[in-house]
């Protein structure tokens, strides 16, 4: 039978975590023609998360867990699980139970219909606010004007990826990931289907509404150097005016002489001219920033146990206690 990994990121989940897992194994034990296994990665949680994955694994040996060093943020998490992903496919899903279980079926059935990579969007999410909605359909639809590449709006993490899509990502080794974005760039052949998003079972959000902003400029900032050449454009056309502005100046100047009014229209263009310039340097300096951080090449996370590691070692430690 065909191996498929579910690979779960989890941080400070342990009032939904129980759950979780218990709907998990309801959905796996129905799809008969598959052997399942249930990758835990432990970002840094400091409540009880990993004392819970590691009583699923006493009772489950289909149960791994990694538990990263320290809360090294979802994206990188994720990329932890890639890593240690065996199998013919892996499918993954977040741990507040907001994304469906049940759709593991249909998600199989397409990928054994030939399709790479199966994702889900959301079609409704329950409980979200209007401002939310609004913000994320215009941020999906800048992003997809200053991507080359394809964007799936409203499709996040929640999707089946074959085992060549897993290999393809782990090769991608960036700082500040934005793995919605490389989805789309390695491409694959992908099949859309579509969900309704539950409200949490237990817990809050981890989602800061800063975290979600920095997501954002990750996103706009991996595909594209769109903002780096509207910068450009804009100082262009902005040194045309005051070239322009000058010629005209010094005609008046020259026909009609000199005048000490004006002290008001020079001190807002100052101003204006300056605030112009600190935007781009911004810009600048995000694209800057991330580089320095790239060159730096850093490990982008480390382990403190991982479940796997830990069984060989106590089998490894049977054996040479057989062996005297």
């Amino acid at each position: 039978m065909k191996n498929i990994t579910i690979l779960i990121p989890a941080y400070n989940e342990e009032a939904i975590i129980d759950q979780m897992y218990e709907r998990l194994t309801a959905v796996c034990a129905a799809l008969l023609n598959y052997e399942f296994n249930f990758l835990f990665v432990n970002d840094g949680s400091s409540d009880g998360t990993l004392d819970k994955l590691k009583q699923f694994k006493k009772q489950d040996q289909r149960v791994q867990y990694i538990d990263l060093s320290r809360n090294f943020g979802k994206e990188i998490a994720m990329l932890a699980g890639f890593d240690h992903i065996q199998g013919d496919a892996a499918i993954i899903i977040d741990a507040d139970l907001q994304q469906p279980p049940e759709l593991f079926g249909e998600m199989l059935d397409w990928w054994e219909a030939g399709y790479d990579d199966v994702y889900a969007i959301r079609k409704a999410r329950e409980g979200e606010k209007w401002f939310k909605k609004w913000a994320s359909k215009v941020y999906y639809q800048l992003l997809q004007k200053v991507a080359k590449e394809k964007v799936y709006p409203q499709a996040g993490d929640f999707r089946l990826l074959d085992k060549k899509c897993i290999q393809a990502l782990t090769t991608l080794r960036e700082q500040e990931r934005y793995t919605k974005g490389m989805y789309g760039w390695i491409g694959f052949k992908k099949k859309e289907i579509a969900y309704v998003a539950e409200p949490r079972a237990a817990g809050e959000s981890k989602w800061k509404f800063s975290e979600l902003v920095k997501l954002a400029l990750d996103g706009i900032t991996s595909y594209s150097t769109i903002p780096l050449k509207i910068w450009s454009i804009v100082g262009f056309v902005i040194s045309l005016f005051a070239f322009a502005y000058l010629i005209f100046e010094l005609i008046k100047t020259l026909a009609f002489g000199t005048e000490t009014a004006g002290y008001a229209s020079i001190i807002a263009g100052i101003l204006f001219l300056g605030g112009i310039q600190l935007i781009s340097l911004g810009v600048i300096g995000e694209y800057l920033g991330r580089v320095f951080i790239e060159t730096k090449e850093r490990p982008l996370y480390f382990i403190q146990e991982y479940s796997e590691e830990e069984e060989k070692q106590q089998k490894s430690n049977r054996d040479e206690s057989g062996a005297r």
